[in-house]
């Protein structure tokens, strides 16, 4: 299995010395594979994530991306990865659209007409070509989180690392993102690791999951259809149940023991099938 991410074990503590630690299973992505990572605010997500992108190095562990190490080694592996922060705005530097997504080919020695082209396609498929000359300023939440998108994705990368990707958006602006990315993903095979606290979300969108609090020193992992019906697990981690694995555990409670779906699709089928047989 080709692995793109390899940590173990990792501590970091912050100049006000707090201290975040990370221990417990290896995380690990592979190629194309999606990840989650869910935890309560302040457990860690955000500190894993900086030490993928190289930002923090850890004071004790391990941190392998590409089999490279990402602060030593970060010239080699940066035009592999495309990153869109939780303060989006932070990252958008541009004047307009257009010369804020075209600013990373164009540093990576691509020509204008060639930096021109490429975005063109890339705000194509993100639907946002009739923003290519709006100032960034001016845009809504959901706009700028396409526009930090289609630079993170113009020079078609291995990895897309989305830190708080959701945040400040109503719950249709959500969805419609967390389906651009699928569908990006899956066509470009490019892995993804993402760090959210909805689990709604993920239950559409991830093959992996990660719990991590790194204040109660806790790393889990599985699939979202065997962490979500873990009740007294996401309790720990400060998270609750999606509202779909809400109801049917109601259900199962009641004496309707129905199965364990996830997604709306599942909930729906199952429902249908149990009134075909009533």
């Amino acid at each position: 299995m080709n692995k793109i991410i390899e940590i173990s074990c990792i501590e970091h503590i912050y100049p006000d010395k707090t201290k975040v630690e990370i221990c417990g299973i290896e995380f690990t992505v592979t190629k194309g594979e999606k990840v989650a990572l869910l935890g309560p605010n302040g457990g860690g997500k955000t500190t894993l994530i900086k030490h993928i992108l190289g930002i923090l190095t850890p004071k004790h562990g391990e941190v392998r991306v590409f089999g490279l190490n990402p602060v030593e080694d970060f010239d080699k592996i940066r035009k592999k990865m495309g990153v869109v922060l939780q303060s989006v705005e932070e990252q958008l530097i541009g004047p307009t659209v257009l010369e804020d997504i075209i600013f990373s080919p164009l540093n990576y020695g691509y020509s204008r007409e060639q930096a021109l082209d490429m975005a063109d396609k890339i705000m194509k498929r993100l639907e946002i070509i009739h923003l290519k000359d709006k100032i960034i300023h001016y845009l809504s939440g959901g706009e700028k989180r396409k526009v930090a998108l289609a630079g993170a994705l113009i020079l078609n990368p291995e990895l897309l690392i989305l830190d708080e990707p959701f945040s400040a958006l109503d719950y249709k602006s959500q969805k419609e993102l967390a389906q651009l990315i699928n569908e990006i993903s899956a066509e470009k095979k490019i892995s993804v690791v993402i760090s959210t606290h909805d689990l709604e979300l993920v239950s559409d969108f991830a093959d992996t999951v990660y719990l991590i609090s790194s204040k109660d020193h806790l790393l889990k992992k599985g699939t979202p259809k065997e962490i979500f019906y873990l009740n007294e697990e996401l309790e720990k981690f400060h998270l609750e149940e999606p509202n779909i694995v809400k109801i049917f555990n109601n259900l199962k409670n009641s004496g309707f023991d129905l199965g364990n779906p996830i997604t709306s699709n599942e909930a729906t089928n199952i429902l249908l099938e149990h009134l075909k047989k009533s």
